[in-house]
C-alpha cells in the first residue's frame, strides 16, 4: 500500500501490533506509519501529518513554500510540519508539526499539490507575510509573481486580511514585487537599496551591442547613471563563468559603466557596507552627470 497510515488503517490493511511496536514498518510520526519503499521526505510526512488533522487542514506556511518551489532563506526553513486549521475545530499541537489555526480559511485559500491539500500560492504568500523579514518576503513576492500569481490575486488576498498582523509589510512587499527577478539575493539586494532611500533600480537590464542585440543582462541598474549591480552566487566561482564574468565586466567598463559586485555573505552579513557602495557610486555618477556639458 502507497501513502501514509494511520494505526487503525495499517492494522487494516494486515499489519501486526507486534510488527507496528518493533520497526517492521516505519513510523513517521505519531501514531502514523510509513509502509516499506516510501521515501520520509516532506511530502510523505506532510501527507502523515494531515492523516491525524481536521479533514479541512492544510499544509502551509514554509512547507508549503517548499513544496511549490518557493525558495526561503534557511531560518524559515524546519524539520516540523506548517499546517492551518480553522479555529473552531480546535486542532491538536504535536510536537511533529506547527499548527496556525485561522478564523478566515476559506474554499480558494486551498489547492492540491501531488494529492496533498495544501494552501494556494497566494495564500502561502499571505500566510509567509506573517512569519517573514520583509526582504525575505520581496523576494517570496518576486518569486510567486514570476511562476504563480498575478498582482491582482495577491491584493485580493491582501485585501482579505487588512488591519490583520503581516498586512503592512504584505503591502510593501506588493508594491515593490517583481516577476523580473531571477534570484532570491537580487531581491534582498534591491530591498536593502529601496529602504535606503535610493532609487530603485531597474531590474535584467538589457546592454545592447552596436547593432541592437543583447550582449548581456545585468542583475540590477541605474541605466542613466551607468551604475551595474551584480549580485556573484556559488555558480560564478565555475571557471568558465568566471573567465566570462571578467570578459563581461571589461566590455561595461569601456562602455562608461561603474560595476558593484556583491556575494551573498555581503549581503546578508554586511548590508551597510552594500548600501554605502551603491550609494557612493550614485552620488559620484549623478555629480557627473550635472556636471558633463549638454548634448550637441
Amino acid at each position: 500500500m502507497e501513502g501514509p497510515l494511520t494505526r487503525s488503517q495499517a492494522l487494516a490493511a494486515g499489519w501486526t501490533p507486534w510488527q507496528l511496536r518493533h520497526g517492521a514498518i516505519g513510523r513517521s510520526v505519531r501514531d502514523t506509519y510509513l509502509p516499506p519503499g516510501n521515501p520520509a521526505d516532506l511530502l510523505s510526512r506532510a501527507r502523515s501529518v494531515l492523516l491525524t488533522m481536521p479533514p479541512s487542514s492544510l499544509v502551509s506556511h514554509a512547507s508549503a513554500a517548499v513544496l511549490w518551489g518557493i525558495e526561503l532563506p534557511m531560518a524559515a526553513l524546519s524539520a516540523k510540519v506548517h499546517v492551518v486549521a480553522r479555529r473552531e475545530e480546535r486542532p491538536r499541537h504535536r510536537p511533529d508539526r506547527v499548527v496556525h489555526e485561522s478564523a478566515r480559511l476559506v474554499a480558494n485559500d486551498a489547492a492540491e499539490l501531488s494529492g496533498l491539500a495544501i494552501t494556494s500560492p497566494a495564500r502561502t504568500w499571505w500566510d509567509l507575510a506573517t512569519m517573514l523579514a520583509p526582504a525575505d518576503l520581496l523576494a517570496v513576492t518576486d518569486q510567486i509573481l514570476r511562476t504563480w500569481c498575478s498582482p491582482q490575486r495577491l491584493q485580493e488576498m491582501l485585501f482579505r486580511h487588512i488591519g490583520e498582523r503581516g498586512a503592512v509589510r504584505a503591502r510593501r512587499a506588493l508594491r515593490h514585487g517583481d516577476p523580473r527577478a531571477e534570484s532570491r539575493m537580487e531581491s534582498v539586494t534591491r530591498w536593502l537599496l529601496i529602504e535606503a532611500g535610493l532609487p530603485t533600480p531597474e531590474l535584467q537590464y538589457p546592454i545592447r551591442d552596436q547593432n541592437g542585440y543583447v550582449v548581456a543582462r545585468l542583475d540590477l541598474a541605474y541605466p542613466r547613471l551607468r551604475i551595474a549591480i551584480e549580485f556573484d552566487g556559488a555558480v560564478h566561482r565555475e571557471a568558465d563563468i568566471f573567465a566570462q564574468d571578467l570578459r563581461r565586466q571589461n566590455m561595461l567598463v569601456n562602455a562608461g559603466w561603474t560595476v558593484l559586485r556583491f556575494s551573498g555573505a555581503d549581503v546578508l552579513r554586511r548590508p551597510a557596507g552594500v548600501v554605502a557602495q551603491v550609494g557612493a557610486a550614485w552620488d559620484k555618477a549623478y555629480l557627473a552627470s550635472l556636471q558633463a556639458p549638454p548634448a550637441a
